[in-house]
């Protein structure tokens, strides 16, 4: 009923609580559709993960630039939202309140999003299945989990990004002969 990407996101944010992982999952998920598919909806959730990681570390601004923008998806597209198994109303509300803590200046706090009981069992079921608990708060003390951006292999990452400009730079050689 729901893509095993988008459980195992959810499992990342409510479990591991690595936001960093769980923008790498969805943002594969939506790319693997065809450009012209890409619903914004996976974007919305993409943008809630990367704003918790920002306020995780500190970074204010980009939490509250991302979350903005994130709260902004989630209200246009709450129909897509609902069918995902989240509350969009309880989900924009949880959101413009975390985004007045950020305002004020708060420290992060492990947020949960508000599943209905169909995604929860799904949910459930996923983390039983993957011999996860169902719930942990952030390890504040993990540098790696803090810090991911800065201290993961990237290797893979650079070696795509070289392969897309040696592409372009054909594609042009190409079109100028």
């Amino acid at each position: 009923m729901y893509p095993q990407p988008y459980l195992d996101y959810l499992i990342q944010f409510h479990v591991e609580r690595d936001y960093f992982e769980c923008h790498e999952i969805l943002e594969e998920y939506w790319k693997s559709a065809p450009p012209h598919e890409r619903q914004p909806v996976w974007v919305g959730l993409i943008q809630i993960s990367v704003a918790l990681y920002h306020q995780r570390r500190g970074n204010q601004s980009g939490a509250i630039k991302m979350l903005t923008s994130a709260i902004s998806l989630v209200k246009k597209h709450h129909l897509d939202i609902q069918k995902l198994g989240l509350d969009s109303d309880s989900l924009a509300s949880l959101l413009e309140e975390r985004l007045m803590e950020m305002q004020n200046g708060q420290p992060y706090r492990s947020l949960s999003l508000p599943m209905s009981d169909a995604l929860k069992q799904a949910y459930q079921e996923a983390c039983t299945m993957q011999n996860y608990p169902e719930h942990r708060d952030s390890d504040m003390q993990d540098a790696y989990l803090l810090n991911k951006h800065t201290l993961r292999d990237r290797s893979d990452v650079l070696a795509e990004r070289q392969h897309q400009l040696k592409m372009r730079e054909a594609r042009r050689n190409n079109e100028s002969n």
